[in-house]
């Protein structure tokens, strides 16, 4: 049977994160070569100077609470994306051993009934990511081209408010400055995208292992046939597996316990304040088709990390099931007590957390909804 490429799925992000300077080749980190130079430049260039320029700019206009409103969640987006590229550039020799132990041989599909199985999670994942591509790419086209489709270009609008050290009101000061915002906002945007969608696909390999061990467990008798041992020898193999699991989703949950506090935060913000600016621009115009579009575009990455993680409760929750039906009735009662044990082992489901505060569920994902509205009716 041939191997499954569990990189394959996602070697479209990997090649947009090479493209930003995030995704050294081979399987090694960040080392003192040209690449690292140039991630180095372009990510103080178009995400610190840019994060920079908007912040200044923010202080300035301390007193018009129409301009803050519409600029500090453009602000707290950037910095929550400058935090989330350095923590993938500090952690990408863990992230490039958890690909390495995805592919080994433990995580594969033993069967072609689990190729099959799997087959959904993976496809659950490109339908997730293809409409946050679209959402994305949608924000990117409004905010680079609004000034040019509401006529504003012609008083020297540019795409976001900030502070630059020269006169932007002034040719050619003023097209490339709006030349360094559009290049800014998609490599911003591209590096925000691939970053989350890493994420998800690291969680929803985490589930598809556990799709995998639960076929497993089913099968204890066919596996021992198959192998020629006994049913304590196979049992060992999943309990074997199962460690390997936790172990696997607990590194992935290193890589981005940090960042979850601020990403709900800042996201949960950035809804409240964007549906209160559909309040306040002109109903149909280019930014409020900006705004519409940003607000679902957030309400999806929020909903790709909550559905994911709430995956891995609903599958790891299913081992014990999967053991009571595989058939156990004519093992052993040395077997049946190794059973007893993992069952008592497994009984409570793995959940995904940021510092033990709040899970990874649909729960997080309608609380977080719940408080966004309430921003957005305190504002209204």
């Amino acid at each position: 049977m041939e191997r499954l490429d569990w990189k394959k799925t996602i070697k479209p992000n990997i090649i947009m994160l090479k493209i930003v300077g995030l995704w050294p080749a081979g399987d090694k980190a960040y080392g003192y070569d040209l690449y690292t130079l140039y991630a180095i430049i372009s990510i103080f260039l178009f995400q610190i100077c840019h994060v920079f320029f908007q912040t200044v700019n923010l202080y300035l206009i301390m007193d018009n609470l129409q301009a803050i409103t519409g600029t500090i969640y453009i602000v707290l987006m950037d910095m929550s994306i400058v935090l989330k590229t350095y923590c993938l550039m500090k952690n990408m020799g863990m992230l490039k051993q958890l690909m390495i132990t995805l592919n080994g041989d433990l995580f594969q599909p033993k069967t072609l009934q689990q190729q099959i199985l799997v087959q959904p999670n993976l496809k659950a994942w490109q339908r997730i990511v293809s409409t946050f591509w679209f959402l994305a790419a949608g924000c990117s086209f409004f905010w680079a081209f609004f000034p040019v489709m509401d006529g504003s270009v012609d008083e020297y609008r540019l795409p976001f408010l900030a502070w630059y050290p020269y006169d932007t009101k002034t040719s050619p000061q003023y097209e490339l400055t709006y030349i360094y915002q559009m290049f800014a906002i998609n490599f911003t945007s591209m590096a925000n995208v691939n970053i989350n969608t890493l994420i998800a696909a690291l969680n929803m390999y985490v589930g598809a292992q556990f799709d995998i061990l639960c076929d497993d467990l089913r099968n204890l008798h066919d596996i021992s046939k198959s192998t020629s041992n006994d049913i304590t020898t196979a049992l060992k193999k999943c309990i074997y597996h199962h460690r390997e699991v936790l172990k696997f989703a607990d590194y992935v949950n290193q890589f981005y316990n940090s960042l979850l506090l601020v990403e709900f935060f800042v996201d949960g913000v950035s809804i409240g304040l964007s549906m209160f600016q559909l309040t306040v621009v002109v109903p149909l115009s280019s930014e409020f088709y900006l705004f519409l579009v940003y607000a679902n575009a957030i309400s999806v990455q929020i909903f790709m990390y909550c559905w994911f993680g709430n995956e891995i409760e609903v599958k790891s929750s299913k081992l014990p099931y999967a053991v009571f039906e595989s058939d156990w009735t004519d093992f052993s009662q040395e077997e049946k007590k190794h059973l007893i044990i993992f069952i008592l082992r497994v009984q409570k489901a793995l959940q995904v957390s940021a510092f033990g505060l709040f899970y990874l569920s649909l729960d997080t994902f309608v609380r977080i909804m719940r408080t966004a509205w309430s921003y957005f009716a305190l504002l209204h």
